[in-house]
């Protein structure tokens, strides 16, 4: 394919990079960030070489370099020797800049890692997406990433899905799954604590009907980094599936979540939370944790369900009697 079939217009650069037409015109005419060539018409026609300038360039300003900066390192093809890689200090949370409402995720007050991040998305910037949630949970550990970058960026993104259309369908799914990719692969960027000796298993399920993980494998791996064993079952687990899980694991607790009103479920929950085993006069019991929004604030087995991450793990890696 020659290099005239391969280059894109202005249009299609600032979609695939989640910038404005008129940012790109400002990169060309400030910085000298333009195509290489343009057409007898003085079109732009942006070649791959030009859309990586560009791509280095929203990284750098994504990571706090000011503009004139980013442009010169990024048509160097340099680093800025004072760059750090995302998560290696802490950026006090800014105010947004004004940019094109149709290409920016409504982030509000937010870390300047989210910001980083929900530029990667919208660009659909894979690898600098991974790059950014690996450092940063190597670097801070799972549960505030989770908390200050991963939770505000996913909400983002679903607000703007919701207000558009179905457009950025395609970000949200791309950001869950390097979300998801991230909280597996945790214990391989951080150093675990020693497994907690003669700890049951924490069971980890889904109502039945409700497909939302993502909050369960966050606290998979964050119990993981306190060195609580678990269990995770995933979505969508039968209640049957459920009961059989508990009788052949003797999980210390069991967490269903439930993300809507319509998935959580009282009768599983109690059925579970009745269950015993264990020799006779040494009979126990799993604590029963309903989790989600689905809940409500309080259920009627067990107790009120934790508000988020930090809660959770505090609660599931303490001792208590079964």
């Amino acid at each position: 394919m020659n290099d005239s079939a391969a280059a894109l217009t202005s249009g299609a650069v600032a979609r695939r990079l989640g910038v404005s037409p008129t940012t790109l015109r400002s990169w060309d005419r400030r910085y000298g960030l333009g195509p290489a060539a343009r057409t007898q018409g003085r079109h732009r026609r942006w070649t791959p070489e030009d859309i990586a300038v560009l791509e280095h360039m929203c990284r750098l300003t994504a990571g706090g370099i000011p503009p004139g900066e980013a442009a010169r390192l990024a048509s160097e093809g340099s680093r800025a020797p004072s760059e750090k890689a995302p998560g290696e200090s802490g950026v006090p949370p800014t105010r947004p800049r004004r940019r094109d409402a149709g290409t920016v995720l409504p982030l509000g007050d937010v870390r300047q890692e989210c910001r980083g991040l929900a530029r990667a998305a919208v660009r659909l910037d894979a690898q600098e997406m991974q790059s950014r949630l690996d450092s940063l949970v190597g670097e801070h550990g799972l549960v505030p990433v989770w908390e200050e970058v991963m939770v505000p960026t996913l909400r983002a993104v679903g607000r703007k899905w919701e207000l558009s259309d179905d457009r950025y369908v395609e970000v949200e799914h791309l950001l869950s799954w390097h979300i998801s990719t991230t909280l597996r692969s945790a214990p391989l960027l951080r150093p675990r604590t020693a497994p907690l000796l003669d700890t049951s298993p924490v069971l980890l399920a889904c109502m039945p009907d409700e497909q939302h993980t993502l909050p369960l494998e966050a606290l998979n791996a964050a119990l993981g980094e306190k060195g609580v064993p678990t269990r995770m079952l995933g979505a969508d687990v039968p209640p049957e599936a459920l009961v059989a899980a508990v009788r052949r694991t003797g999980p210390s607790a069991v967490v269903l979540w439930s993300q809507a009103r319509s998935t959580a479920g009282e009768a599983v929950a109690r059925r579970v939370a009745a269950m015993e085993w264990g020799p006779a006069g040494a009979r126990r019991r799993a604590l029963v944790l309903p989790a989600g929004p689905g809940w409500g604030r309080t259920t009627r087995t067990g107790p009120a369900r934790v508000g988020n991450l930090r809660d959770a793990v505090t609660l599931l890696s303490t001792p208590h009697p079964g």
